[in-house]
């Protein structure tokens, strides 16, 4: 009976552990998807890693900005062409699931334009919304 207990708490724990990293690995693969789309100039298909809601906080150099459109027209404003947006670089630092849809991210930050590079930090709450992963709110400095 034991065994029996035994055996089925390891393969519960084991599963959870799977999940878990399958999880992970799907927050990751969102992320590679708006750096590699940062990085083709494509301020549109970047902005669909957020969720698209009045909700979206982004917070920045220049404070807190609300709504999904609002941070897509300051990055507009911001970074106008692909030269301008330069090549983006992440060093995830730490990927935590919070809960079984809700998970936070750190990490670095680093674009590399013509005659500059840019160097900082995030951290993002990220939801999973209708099995997507997307971000909810991004501090980025």
């Amino acid at each position: 009976m034991k065994k029996l207990i035994f055996l089925l708490l390891f393969t519960l724990s084991f599963s959870a552990y799977a999940q878990q990293n399958s999880e992970k690995e799907g927050i990751l693969k969102a992320l590679e998807k708006v750096r590699s789309d940062w990085n083709k100039g494509d301020l549109n298909a970047f902005m669909q890693g957020y969720w698209k809601s009045d909700s979206v906080l982004f917070v920045g150099s220049k404070g807190p900005t609300y709504g999904w459109q609002k941070t897509l027209d300051n990055y507009r404003k911001d970074y106008p062409n692909k030269t301008a947006m330069g090549t983006l670089i992440f060093g995830i630092k730490k990927v935590e699931l919070l809960t079984a849809d809700q998970a936070f991210v750190l990490g670095s930050w680093n674009v590399k334009v013509v005659n500059a590079e840019f160097k900082g930090y995030f951290t993002l709450l990220l939801r999973k919304i209708d099995g997507a992963w997307k971000i909810v709110v991004d501090h980025s400095s």
